[in-house]
């Protein structure tokens, strides 16, 4: 007689763990909810146990834990997931999910939904006030402007194959943040473990970008051969650690000026000669590249030479998330950028005459006398150290640079600080400046705390206004490094308000009454003591009004970070 099948029963939150598990998913940066019961039950089941599923950290508010996941996927390239709660959870990462959106940063934001059945009929039924009033018509709605990919699980039996399926689009170029939804009554399903198939990664896996046409390559090469005045402007091709050398090494041969433009990674060693600095000048340039790079310039106040030849080298160059884009270009290769580039520079070695690296020389020669002159024009800016309860920007960013070292990470919110941040800071290294690439503020605290997580043995700074830093629920970060023993430096460049806005009112009416008035409704509150939030969860904090106090009070901070503890420089630089 044949033996009856055996039937081993799990929950869908037990093979939910173990479809992270499957996917390698590190950690899960949490916000939980009455909707998540049925995975903390499996969780504190598995860790019972003695079974592995990912590491969870728990985070007072999602803002830090979705710029959590998206530093760690900035300093590693690795997707992580976070968990939050129903709607009102989503809403409070909708903001996040913009500027992952904008950064091309993989993560998978999951989210429960209320429950389904009222009167008990299904384990999980709703037993609570909020579970009647937590759901909307439309809870994908909040943030589907920004995910490459949106779904509720429909069945536990989907499960593997919906978190292989989340992992893969929000992995394949260009990537991006997905969004799933997670039933409450789903969670609590019980299947059998034979009805459970694998979905793994070699047959399901994300599709990276791939090089170029030969022919594109070699059109590219050839223009480059007859230039007098080449660009290079870029963005985010430092996102993989190989790519500031290679444009070094392109640059230096083709003798061709490079600009980062809104610079989200290190492109290129700013201690370059090729570097030409953080606005781009296109005027004069016949022959010019774009890579990878959303907004190489402000057309509005950046004069144009018609003429010139633009080739544009991007994961995404069509911008098809941008309703209006408007960068003209002749030659338009989509591809991996690294890739690109290693074929172009060997199209040029190939290529190139004595003529062709006689003139490269030349317009090197000329390049190094430019970047001596920008650096002593830097230096000079930095000379004036400012006065007492207003420091000079310029002067605070250049004792940063003397006072960190190369292996430093900086993570820069400056925000109309930012330029300052990205010229006097001296970055060299791969990896070591990161950016701001969406709109939303506050995302510097969570983008360094998931960087430190990535890279524990990396001092990293965060460099933020007073503005940004409001946004940044600084309550919440703090709490987290204390409680997972990740500190960084938080440096406070505080105006008593928002520049941006008063810059733009005077960009748009530069002779108008609220220039008359000084009436721009730009300033916050005076005299906030922002060093108390960062004491109350365990750090150091010091208030700096005085130039002559910087070098020291950094040197104190630097410290107290590279010992264990968060710290946060609260710096006064001129009001508004």
């Amino acid at each position: 007689m044949d033996k009856a099948p055996q039937v081993k029963l799990h929950s869908t939150a037990h093979y939910f763990l173990e479809g992270l598990n499957d996917i390698g998913v590190e950690y899960l940066f949490s916000n939980f909810g009455t909707d998540h019961a049925p995975l903390i039950e499996e969780m504190a089941r598995w860790k019972k146990d003695g079974r592995r599923y990912p590491k969870v950290l728990n985070c007072p508010h999602e803002n830090t834990a979705m710029h959590m996941a998206a530093g760690f996927a900035m300093a590693t390239g690795r997707g992580q997931a976070v968990m939050v709660h129903v709607d009102a959870g989503t809403a409070n990462s909708a903001m996040a999910m913009h500027n992952a959106r904008r950064g091309r940063l993989p993560l998978v934001l999951m989210a429960g939904k209320a429950p389904y059945t009222v009167r008990g009929e299904l384990p999980g039924s709703r037993d609570n006030y909020v579970h009647f009033i937590q759901e909307p018509f439309d809870q994908s709605g909040i943030v589907r402007p920004y995910a490459k990919w949106e779904w509720t699980l429909p069945s536990g039996v989907m499960t593997k194959e919906t978190l292989r399926r989340a992992h893969t689009v929000a992995h394949s170029d260009p990537m991006g943040p997905v969004y799933l939804m997670l039933p409450r009554e789903t969670l609590t399903q019980t299947w059998d473990q034979a009805a459970m198939r694998p979905f793994p990664q070699e047959r399901y896996g994300a599709v990276s970008a791939g090089a170029a046409d030969a022919a594109a390559v070699a059109q590219i090469a050839d223009k480059l051969l007859s230039a007098k005045h080449p660009v290079m402007v870029t963005s985010y091709a430092g996102r993989k650690l190989e790519a500031p050398a290679l444009i070094e090494e392109i640059a230096r041969l083709a003798g061709i000026r490079v600009f980062e433009a809104g610079p989200l990674y290190l492109n290129i060693s700013r201690a370059s000669p090729c570097f030409a600095g953080i606005v781009p000048a296109i005027a004069e340039a016949d022959v010019g590249l774009l890579v990878d790079v959303d907004v190489p310039w402000i057309p509005k106040h950046t004069k144009e030479n018609p003429q010139t030849w633009w080739a544009h080298i991007d994961v995404d160059v069509v911008k098809e998330c941008f309703p209006i884009w408007g960068f003209a270009s002749n030659a338009r290769v989509q591809g991996d950028s690294v890739l690109i580039l290693r074929q172009l520079l060997e199209a040029l070695k190939a290529k190139a005459t004595p003529a062709f690296r006689e003139a490269a020389a030349k317009r090197m020669g000329a390049m190094k006398r430019e970047s001596e002159e920008r650096h002593a024009n830097l230096a000079k800016q930095a000379g004036d150290k400012g006065e007492r309860g207003a420091i000079n920007p310029h002067y605070l960013c250049a004792e940063i640079s003397k006072a960190i070292g190369d292996d430093a990470i900086v993570v820069n919110e400056g925000i109309r600080n930012g330029p300052i941040v990205n010229n006097q800071i001296m970055r060299t290294k791969p990896g070591s400046s990161i950016g701001f690439a969406g709109g939303g503020l506050g995302s510097s605290s969570g983008t360094a705390l998931g960087i430190k997580l990535a890279r524990p043995e990396a001092t990293v700074l965060q460099m933020v206004g007073d503005g940004g830093f409001y946004f940044g629920n600084p309550s919440s970060v703090y709490a987290v490094s204390k409680q997972y023993k990740l500190p960084i430096l938080t440096v406070l460049f505080d105006n008593s308000g928002w520049s941006a806005v008063k810059e733009a009112t005077l960009r748009v009416y530069p002779e108008g009454d609220a220039k008359a008035t000084n009436e721009f409704n730009a300033l916050l509150a005076p005299d906030i003591e922002f060093t108390k939030i960062c004491e109350a969860a365990g750090g150091y904090g010091e208030r700096v009004d005085d130039p002559e106090a910087v070098p020291a009070a950094i040197q104190r901070c630097l410290k107290e970070v590279r010992g264990g503890r968060s710290a946060l420089a609260h710096v006064r630089i001129p009001v508004l």
